[in-house]
């Protein structure tokens, strides 16, 4: 069976610059759900990815992460904001 990807159009969606410190703290969130869901699966650091043995270079904090590996987790975060704003909602910081 072929897949075929079809993700929302974002092509319209445009991010507010006000955003960019919640894409920051969203892509660290991110890498945090990521790690301790493999840790709860059993994986340990290795310095380089084993599936056998349950090791990957990446269980490290997300400020000792490779420039590579953020951009990984904020793309994935801007890919989702960008779809929240396709689907008409918007997004506001409620000031306390």
């Amino acid at each position: 069976m072929k897949y075929n990807p079809s993700p929302i159009d974002t092509s319209g969606s445009n991010i507010p610059g006000h955003l960019r410190e919640l894409i920051e703290f969203l892509a660290k969130n991110t890498h945090e759900a990521w790690a301790a869901q493999r840790i709860s699966d059993g994986w340990t650091f290795g310095t380089k990815r084993d599936d056998l043995k349950k090791e990957h270079p990446d269980l490290i904090p997300y400020e000792n992460l490779p420039e590579s590996e953020k951009e990984y987790d904020r793309k994935t975060v801007i890919e989702v904001l960008k779809a929240i704003i396709a689907m008409g909602y918007t997004i506001t910081k409620n000031i306390i």
